[in-house]
C-alpha cells in the first residue's frame, strides 16, 4: 500500500478505482445518515500555505465525520525552521499530515522525513485530490467506462492538468488540452504523460478541434495563485478561450461543464455556462469531502476502512 498521497501516478490503476469506490460509498452513508468513524482518536495536521475554502472545509469536516480531530497551521513551510524539522516534529504528535503549500518540492520533504502519511492536498505541480473528485463526479454522470470519454481542458497546462494527464496514465481516459501556444506546460510532465497514457492524450491551440466530441469541458482561472504578476499578459492570451455558450456547442450537445473552482466569472467561463444545467461544478465540490476521506481512510485507517 503506498504511504503517502502526493501523486495520483504513484497509484495502480486497481487502487484508484478502489478509491472511487470507496469514496462512493462513503458518500452514500454520509447521506443516508450511516456513521463512518473510521479514525476514532486521530489526529490529521493540516498545514496551510494559501486560502482555502473547499480543502480546508472538506478536510476538517471529513475528518469530524470519521472520528477524527484536524489541527490547522496557517504558516511558510521553511521559514521558522526546515521542512524536515516540521515534519520529524508533526509525526511525533498526529497521525497524518495534509499540506496546500506553493513549493511540490516541501510536500515531497515532509513526505521523505515523515513516518505518518502525508497527502497532497495542492502545490504547483499536482492537484490529486481535486481530480479524484472530478472523476468521481464525472463518472456519477457519465458512467465507470472512462475509456468512452474525452475531457477537453480548456486553459493552460498547470497543476491541475497534469494530476488530469496523472489520472489518464492509468485509466483509459482521453485529454486533449486546449490552448493558446506557449502555455502548454512543463515539458517533462507532458513527455512522461504521453510515454504512459493509456487513453489518448492530445494538444492543440485550435478551439474547435480539441472540443469536437468532448463528453466535458474542464477549465480553471487563467493566472493561478502566484502568478497575479502575469495576469494581465493571460487574460490577454487566453481571451479567445474563455467557455461561453459558443464554445461549449463546439463540444457534444449533452457536454458537461466541470471547474475545480474558484471561478472568475467573466474570465475563464461565463455565467451562463457555469450556472447551466450541463454545469457539475457544485457535485465536484462536494465530492471534495467524499473523496478526500476515502484517502485519510485508506493512509490513516486500518483495514476495515476500505
Amino acid at each position: 500500500m503506498v504511504k503517502d498521497f502526493i501523486s495520483l501516478a504513484d497509484f495502480s490503476a486497481e487502487e484508484l478505482l478502489e478509491l472511487l469506490d470507496l469514496s462512493d460509498h462513503l458518500k452514500q452513508q454520509q447521506r443516508q445518515g450511516i456513521p463512518h468513524r473510521l479514525l476514532e482518536g486521530k489526529t490529521l495536521a493540516m498545514i496551510f500555505e494559501k486560502p482555502s475554502l473547499r480543502t480546508r472545509v472538506t478536510f476538517q469536516t471529513g475528518m469530524y465525520q470519521l472520528g477524527g480531530h484536524s489541527v490547522l497551521l496557517e504558516t511558510l513551510l521553511g521559514e521558522r525552521e526546515s521542512v524536515p524539522d516540521v515534519a520529524r516534529n508533526l509525526d511525533r504528535w498526529v497521525d497524518g499530515i495534509t499540506a496546500r503549500t506553493f513549493r511540490h518540492a516541501d510536500v515531497l520533504g515532509l513526505a521523505a522525513h515523515a513516518r505518518v502519511p502525508v497527502i497532497n492536498a495542492l502545490s504547483d505541480e499536482l492537484h490529486p485530490c481535486q481530480i479524484l473528485a472530478d472523476a468521481q463526479a464525472l463518472r456519477e454522470h457519465r458512467g465507470n467506462d472512462f475509456s468512452s470519454l474525452k475531457l477537453a481542458f480548456v486553459g493552460d497546462g498547470n497543476n491541475v492538468f497534469y494530476s488530469w494527464i496523472n489520472l489518464a496514465a492509468k485509466l483509459p481516459l482521453n485529454v486533449t488540452l486546449v490552448c493558446p501556444k506557449g502555455y502548454e506546460g512543463d515539458t517533462r510532465i507532458l513527455e512522461d504523460a504521453k510515454s504512459t497514457a493509456k487513453g489518448a492524450l492530445r494538444i492543440t491551440s485550435d478551439i474547435e478541434s480539441g472540443l469536437k466530441d468532448a463528453d466535458a469541458v474542464y477549465t480553471d482561472v487563467w493566472a493561478s495563485m502566484g502568478q497575479e504578476e502575469e495576469a494581465a499578459i493571460r487574460e490577454e492570451a487566453f481571451r479567445a478561450y474563455q467557455v461561453n455558450a459558443r464554445v461549449m456547442s463546439l463540444a457534444k450537445p449533452d457536454a458537461l461543464f466541470m471547474h475545480c473552482l474558484p471561478a472568475h466569472r467573466g474570465s475563464e467561463v461565463t455565467d451562463e455556462v457555469i450556472d447551466s444545467p450541463q454545469s457539475i461544478v457544485f457535485d465536484e465540490a462536494e465530492n471534495r469531502l467524499h473523496a478526500q476521506k476515502a484517502v485519510l481512510a485508506r493512509l490513516m485507517g486500518g483495514p476495515q476502512a476500505y
